[in-house]
């Protein structure tokens, strides 16, 4: 074979070059169209930014969020919403309140009956029900549990052949190697019987484990105060004889007087005298069942230290139990194999049927499989995913307001249209809440009893505008209070009869606040004309105590000094840390502040209680922030709270209500109202602001979400391929000189 020229050898390994460069980059441009065809091709099924995996995205599952983690999940510690939230779901207290019927009416849970309790004189004698509360010694209250409720999965309940449980004696090793509850493989369960009640009652009574409650039912029911004192006796001996710092000890070995068992599924309580705010007490996770063998394993040494706790990991009856708590991400719940199942309520308002919320009437519940709740800390982000699908529900932040509600020419709240295009609806209800602005009742200038301070209360519960403090810093989700009973609670009043008239005039049934000048008026007469002291002439300076420094809270501020200047009052803002803010109220130290309070039970005597005198913040450190103490209120408070509800217990809320308005120890605030939103495809929505395990009545459509996930959230490519479009048609001039420029050089 012949000998090939030097320039064509050259030109061949150009081409060669050239050609392999070529292929190289239009192999890299089929490639990334190859990608993104993939991506397109996975579009149909789920959207991509979703933030859940596929198979998630079409599950029977609510998808809801957290901003707090839950700090404790032991219902005997638990007094917080946001915990509410996961052990409503997982405890089963006696008793709950009727998902649809207003006004709140307590009905059975766990327990066959609302208890109705049985009256004794000091002989044991069996009194009347309507007997005077002067002769009823002891209430006694027998509750029956159903049969066949069971424990959901947990290791505390696993046992071995022989019957002997497998983790209640485990070595310090074996606990070191446990990272997580699911490390403890084996899981039991068991039947819940009237014990498990008892048990839970008994550790409300155990100082180590500092029940908010613990206090209060210390007053009632009989023998716990010194049931506490015998469980610390024991700890005690258990901590010299086991040198544990925390022993195990069992409640079930020390008799609680006040509360026997009759049954296997019964027992009672007796209280001192009469209390019948205790039916209320059973429906919250205080009294919810817990097994000792879940006590036990929690106890032993160095399980805490591990998190392995019931703060943790509860175990309940419900119908929901936590399989995750990762409190840094997301939390989730899901169905309890063992729950027994519970029917959907069959009645409610009249309204109810028309509106769907009876389609499952008698159903057997719960409807969802799983709730995940993901960490979101910022209400933005949270917003943006509502919007987009990822969340069935959200509340409606200041932010977004405007985004989601509008109101009409004659101030009816809506929706925004595009909001009505998602098929958004909403849904609004005044909360069992009230925000006051209180005066403290010991302080020399605008506390005490005289006619003097009580009408410089008066005045300035007339310039501080509550409606307009409504309207700019809530978006009018509020609604001026008349006195401390929120609507929907017996004793709340509504038209002409509930209105404060020392504070507003009666207009067409309605409250019109009284005018500037009638504020003006009544300062005159207090001696402080034009808000000066007509005995020095100095001008009058009250003092203003909050916790709220940040730039919401500033705005705040600036409104509140501009209320007291409509009457040529100086106010004085002293912002604080909370903690000292709360050291100065203990103290009361405060002049004027802001407080609020949330309903515990559906009962006026859960506020009124709130301006009882024994129950003053600095002399009792009570609840009652303002230190007020009126004989004749107090009088009257003692003979209703424990009344039920009907028109004798009416007349005297309405004296009561007549002494707090003229006495003014508050500027009555407002309750505050709560605006929910939810998708289309999240059904039996109402809202319930006493119950706490409302996620069983709700029902999901996953298919009619994911379809509207993917439409809401289609992919926007043309951005990219018009990338590789550019990349192409640049790159073939410069690929054409190129193979231009290599020839010219073989040549």
């Amino acid at each position: 074979m012949g000998t090939v020229p030097e320039n064509d050898t050259l030109e061949k390994n150009s081409q060669h070059m050239m050609d392999r460069n070529g292929r190289v980059w239009l192999s890299g441009v089929g490639l990334m169209a190859i990608f993104f065809a993939v991506l397109l091709s996975g579009c149909d099924q789920t959207a991509l930014n979703s933030p859940y995996s596929r198979a998630e995205s079409e599950q029977n599952i609510v998808y809801s969020s957290f901003s707090e983690r839950p700090k404790h999940l032991d219902p005997v510690r638990s007094y917080s919403s946001n915990e509410y939230t996961f052990l409503g779901q997982i405890y089963e207290p006696l008793l709950q309140y009727h998902y649809l019927k207003r006004p709140y009416q307590l009905v059975p849970l766990v327990a066959e009956q609302v208890p109705v309790p049985r009256y004794l004189d000091a002989a044991g004698a069996v009194l009347p029900e309507d007997a005077d509360e002067k002769d009823i010694a002891t209430s006694e209250y027998e509750i029956r549990v159903r049969k066949g409720v069971r424990y959901q999965p947990h290791p505390a309940f696993a046992t071995g052949k022989g019957g002997d449980y497998t983790y209640h004696s485990l070595s310090s090793d074996r606990i070191a190697a446990a990272n997580k509850l699911s490390d403890f493989f084996e899981t039991g369960s068991r039947e819940m019987t009237a014990a498990d009640y008892i048990y839970q009652i008994k550790r409300l009574a155990n100082p180590r484990l500092h029940s908010p409650i613990a206090g209060l039912i210390g007053q009632y029911i009989i023998g716990f105060k010194e049931f506490g004192k015998e469980i610390v006796a024991a700890t005690e001996k258990q901590q010299q004889a086991t040198g544990s710092e925390r022993p195990y000890v069992d409640l079930r070995e020390i008799p609680l007087e006040g509360v026997q068992q009759t049954g296997r599924y019964s027992f009672r309580i007796r209280v001192r005298g009469k209390y019948p705010q205790l039916v209320y007490w059973m429906a919250m996770p205080f009294f919810s069942p817990m097994p000792w063998e879940a006590d036990r394993f929690y106890s032993q040494p160095g399980m805490d230290k591990r998190n392995i706790n019931l703060n943790w990991y509860p175990v309940g009856t419900g119908p929901f139990m936590l399989s995750e708590n990762n409190p840094n991400l997301r939390m989730v719940l899901e169905r309890n194999p063992n729950f027994y199942g519970e029917h959907y309520p069959d009645h409610g308002e009249k309204q109810d049927a028309s509106t769907g919320l009876l389609r499952d009437a008698g159903k057997t519940m719960p409807f969802i499989d799983k709730a995940i709740y993901s960490l979101e800390k910022e209400s933005i982000p949270y917003w943006n995913k509502f919007l987009q699908g990822y969340y069935d529900t959200s509340g409606v932040s200041s932010d977004s307001f405007d985004q989601a509600v509008q109101f009409s020419d004659l101030g009816e709240v809506g929706l925004t249209d595009a909001m009505r295009k998602k098929g958004i609806d909403l849904l609004t209800a005044v909360t069992t809440s009230i925000f006051y602005m209180g005066f403290n009742m010991a302080d020399p200038v605008i506390g005490g009893e005289s006619e003097r301070s009580r009408l410089l209360r008066r005045a300035i519960s007339i310039a501080v505008d509550m409606e307009e403090n409504i309207s700019i810093f809530s978006n009018g989700r509020g609604v001026a209070a008349q006195g401390p009973i929120p609507p929907g609670i017996f004793g709340y009043r509504t038209g002409a009869a509930g209105i404060n008239q020392y504070i507003y005039d009666v207009v067409d049934g309605k409250p019109k606040r009284k005018s500037i000048a009638v504020a003006k008026e009544l300062l005159d007469k207090a001696g402080y004309p034009n808000g000066r002291d007509a005995k020095t002439g100095q001008a009058l300076t009250l003092y203003f105590d909050t916790s709220s420094a940040g730039p919401d809270g500033k705005a705040r501020l600036n409104w509140m000094r501009k209320q007291f200047e409509k009457l040529g009052v100086q106010l004085v803002i002293r912002a604080t840390d909370y903690n000292r803010f709360q050291d100065k109220m203990r103290k009361g130290k405060a002049q004027i502040f802001m407080w609020g309070w949330n309903a515990d039970y559906p009962d006026p005597e859960n506020f009124l209680f709130l301006l009882y005198g024994p129950n003053s913040k600095l002399e009792h450190g009570g609840e009652n922030a303002s230190n007020y103490n009126n004989p004749k209120f107090n009088a009257l408070f003692d003979r209703m709270k424990n009344m039920s509800n009907g028109p004798e217990r009416q007349q005297i809320i309405d004296e009561m209500l007549e002494i707090l308005r003229q006495d003014a120890p508050w500027s009555w605030g407002f309750h505050p109202k709560a605006f929910s939103l939810f998708h289309s495809w999240y059904s039996n929505v109402k809202p319930n602001l006493m119950a706490n395990n409302t996620l069983k009545y709700k029902r999901v459509d996953p298919e009619l979400r994911s379809k509207l996930q993917r439409e809401w959230n289609q992919p926007i490519f043309w951005p990219v391929w018009g990338f590789i479009l550019l990349l192409i048609v640049t790159a073939i001039p410069a690929v054409m000189v190129y193979r231009r420029h290599e020839r010219s050089v073989a040549k």
